[in-house]
């Protein structure tokens, strides 16, 4: 698969808005090599699985957990196959071992993971899956499902939790799950609720998944309208102490004739916060204009000590004459509301560009993330991605150190969020390089590890 294939992933094949990145702007960006990056895991794109596009998870023991949105059972889903959901495990003569727990069928389990996994106590695991599950919703290409595996004697069984129907529940969930103290789910559908909006796909939702003695039961905690209020959440939410949510919306806001012609939109931040009468009400802190203050934030966001956010937009942050590539970005609440900082810009260079992950941050505040494209420019055309670290410096202002540049052998395009180790080693995925040979000679992805 072809770069263009790899872009075409990274918007989960489910969104029907367009957009032209143009402009960028110079910033503060410097190269590290005494990081060291090991591949633990190339994708064959066969019955291992290809193309991840997730964030990964780790377990007690030390084991990987994650998604693939190809490979699998190649009979179906185009003969790519729809993907799986595999445990990486270490050994200390052989490296690292994949385990395939689970084979999507295109059917009413569902297919094309394309989000990262959740753990309970019982260390059973819960995800997404953009496609299938009602083959008579969205054919052929079904509406998605949410699952649960759980480890048996004889293995690991899926159980599907919920299936979407498109109107009013929503289609196409492309993000991860988190949980509430109580147990329930909660999480987005990228399209999908009120049909009658966003060119009949509908917008999206938010929903809340609770058990009950008869199956999962969802509700609807906000229909996206694609105006003002955001459109097309393809990231997850994330809570406040006060049990108040917080996400993005790809596209939407006030400026609907931007990022993507008309109706379009450049994007939100928002919060949802619950009532007294059951219902949640949503509030926009945020509404991205497509220029210096960055555009289609297509990841979530995360939360320091003092309660601000932090985040990435895939586009904007360009001026007269430059490219447009994407930012990192701060909100802070303020008396007056909440305020975006712009902390770097990306320049589609040697610092990378087009950020579709989101971030996270270690105890001494830093934030580390990845960016699809760029870095490498003898690599992959325009550079296969880079990871980076932000570091506030002592005088005011954030400096950007990359931590690797992938050379499309040892990865290209990684598109999920980092993870940590105890150690402060960071872990993660590319959707392609690795093995040249397989997936149409642009590698099925890799599996990663930097050392600092």
């Amino acid at each position: 698969m072809n770069r263009e294939g790899f872009r075409k992933k990274a918007t989960f094949r489910i969104l029907a808005t367009a957009f032209t990145l143009v402009a960028g702007v110079f910033g503060l960006a410097t190269s590290s090599f005494a990081q060291i990056e090991n591949v633990l895991y190339k994708f064959a794109g066969a019955t291992d699985g290809g193309f991840p596009l997730a964030s990964l998870l780790f377990d007690r023991a030390g084991n990987l957990y994650g998604t693939s949105s190809q490979g699998g059972d190649l009979s179906g889903c185009a003969l790519r196959g729809c993907g799986v959901v595999y445990r990486l495990s270490p050994n200390s003569t052989k490296g690292w071992r994949e385990t395939v727990l689970y084979t999507f069928k295109d059917g009413t389990d569902g297919a094309a993971p394309v989000a990262g996994l959740i753990a309970d106590r019982a260390g059973n695991l819960y995800g997404t899956a953009t496609g299938a599950g009602d083959l008579g919703c969205n054919p052929p290409d079904g509406c998605g499902i949410v699952f649960k595996l759980s480890h048996t004697t004889s293995g690991w069984k899926q159980t599907v939790l919920y299936t979407f129907d498109g109107s009013p529940h929503g289609r196409g969930p492309s993000a991860s799950l988190i949980f509430d103290s109580a147990g329930n789910l909660y999480g987005t559908a990228a399209v999908g609720g009120n049909t009658q909006k966003c060119f009949t796909n509908g917008c999206g939702i938010v929903f809340k998944l609770s058990p009950s003695p008869t199956g999962w039961k969802q509700k609807v905690l906000h229909t996206f309208s694609g105006g003002s209020d955001g459109a097309y959440p393809q990231a997850g939410v994330v809570f406040d102490a006060g049990g108040n949510l917080y996400g993005t919306t790809t596209n939407g806001g006030n400026n609907l004739f931007t990022c993507g012609g008309i109706f379009a939109g450049c994007g939100v931040v928002f919060e949802l916060s619950p009532n007294s009468t059951g219902g949640w009400k949503e509030t926009v802190l945020h509404t991205f204009s497509g220029g210096k203050d960055g555009a289609l934030p297509v990841a979530g966001l995360i939360f320091d000590t003092a309660g601000n956010l932090y985040g990435t937009t895939s586009a904007g942050g360009g001026a007269a004459n430059c490219q447009e590539c994407g930012l990192v970005f701060k909100l802070s609440h303020t008396s007056s509301g909440w305020k975006e900082n712009v902390l770097h810009t990306f320049t589609c260079c040697s610092g990378g560009g087009m950020p579709h992950a989101g971030l996270i941050r270690d105890t001494a505040g830093n934030l580390y993330g990845t960016a699809s494209e760029f870095g490498d420019m003898t690599a992959c055309n325009s550079g296969c991605g880079v990871v980076f670290k932000l570091s506030r410096l002592s005088g005011g202002g954030w400096k950007e150190t990359v931590l690797h540049a992938f050379g499309n052998s040892d990865g290209g395009a990684p598109y999920a969020s980092l993870i940590f180790d105890a150690a402060g080693n960071l872990y993660g995925t590319t959707a392609g390089g690795g093995n040249l040979s397989d997936c149409f000679s642009a590698g099925c992805g890799v599996v990663f590890q930097i050392v600092p």
